[in-house]
């Protein structure tokens, strides 16, 4: 049977690295978000990280399409719709598509969690064959057994009970220093409750994603945040930190909130790395112009005119007269037109015949995703 225990905060010693961690949080929630990379450029890797979180969640689970699959899948257009793996990562994106675009307008409680719910088991076949509910939305009314833990969630009958008192923790008014404890507490919680049949840790790990941004970790001012690589980079750990954490104990909570909190802090500060383009065009835009022309991805003039476009980050038609040698205006704006048909080039909104890289598309993306796996910025790699 499940071990019983009241939900509540707990209160790290003071001087602790728990505390230290909640420290360095806070200062990275209420730090300034700015630096030199173009918002249209910053937020086309946001978009890419919300993909691979969307894989990632799913391999947690047990999904075995590899990140190069489901960009394939993009990339082409392919008729995926009976594909379930698909399905499944697919449901997590458009899962934090609709987080993104209604949590300021709602309360994160059961209406909130129900709808994302039924969002993620969205078409899948329910178990014992597939990864979807079958009662999508609604707590489960059976009692059920996880896979790969010794945890035996609590008897259907409360999980009403449990629920409430879980929503009533994290909607209270606490000082402040506590909101990432109560991140970490809900998280495990959540878990341990199993409130629904199937689609527990998918739900859980979105569930904690609008915490956070709820919290101020705002993916919309700037900062891209990737919360399910704390949790799928090393799933042992992760399910080994939350069994300590299953007894209720003081010690295995302080010891799951530390886990989560330091894998949140470690992926805030790489990620926004990303934000100096310095780093950005060195590390990461260089390197995918390189793997695209090497394969024949892109022509050598495509990558002359792509550089000079990473160089200054924004171009005019006047930056490429030295590349088309001879050309009049007109034949560099046919040139400039073909890139954006062929979506490696966008315009800007301030700036009249102005343009900014594009990598969403068949030439790009899979060295942007190549460049970023180089430099460990993916929850998972793939096997």
């Amino acid at each position: 049977m499940s071990k019983d225990f009241k939900l509540k905060l707990i209160e790290p010693e003071f001087g602790s690295s728990l505390t230290r961690l909640i420290l360095e949080l806070d200062h990275l929630r209420k730090k300034r978000l700015g630096g030199s990379t173009h918002p249209q450029v910053f937020f086309q890797l946001k978009h890419i990280f919300h993909t691979l979180e969307s894989i990632g969640s799913a391999r947690i689970e047990g999904n075995n399409t590899t990140i190069a699959e489901y960009i394939e899948t993009k990339l082409e257009g392919e008729d995926s719709s009976s594909n379930q793996g698909i399905i499944e990562i697919r449901n997590i994106e458009k899962a934090m598509g609709f987080i993104e675009e209604n949590l300021e307008d709602y309360n994160i409680n059961r209406m909130f969690v129900s709808e994302m719910h039924k969002r993620i088991v969205d078409g899948l076949i329910p178990p014992p064959d597939g990864e979807g509910d079958n009662t999508p939305g609604y707590y489960r009314k059976t009692n059920v057994k996880i896979a790969k833990s010794d945890h035996v969630p609590p008897d259907w009958s409360r999980i009403d009970e449990f629920m409430d008192e879980l929503f009533e923790f994290i909607g209270k008014q606490d000082e402040p220093q506590y909101d990432l404890l109560k991140v970490a507490i809900a998280h495990h919680r959540f878990v341990w409750a199993h409130p629904f049949g199937n689609g527990n840790g998918r739900t859980v790990r979105l569930f904690t994603y609008a915490m956070l941004v709820k919290l101020g970790f705002n993916v919309n001012v700037g900062r891209i945040l990737n919360p399910t690589a704390v949790f799928c980079s090393n799933r042992d750990d992760y399910y080994q930190y939350l069994s300590k954490a299953d007894e209720g104990s003081r010690d295995g909570l302080l010891s799951w909130c530390e886990y989560v909190l330091s894998g949140l802090r470690d992926e805030i500060e790489k990620i926004d790395n990303l934000l100096d383009y310095d780093y950005l065009k060195r590390e990461i835009l260089v390197p995918t112009i390189n793997y695209s022309v090497n394969r024949e991805f892109i022509t050598d003039i495509e990558a002359k005119v792509l550089k000079r476009v990473i160089e200054k980050q924004k171009i005019q038609a006047s930056d490429l007269k030295d590349i088309f040698k001879g050309k009049v205006s007109s034949e560099i704006s046919r040139q400039i037109r073909r890139l954006i048909d062929k979506k490696m080039l966008i315009p800007i909104r301030e700036g009249k015949r102005t343009y900014v890289l594009r990598f969403d598309n068949n030439y790009l993306l899979r060295g942007v995703i190549n460049s970023l796996g180089e430099k460990g910025f993916l929850p998972i790699r793939d096997e």
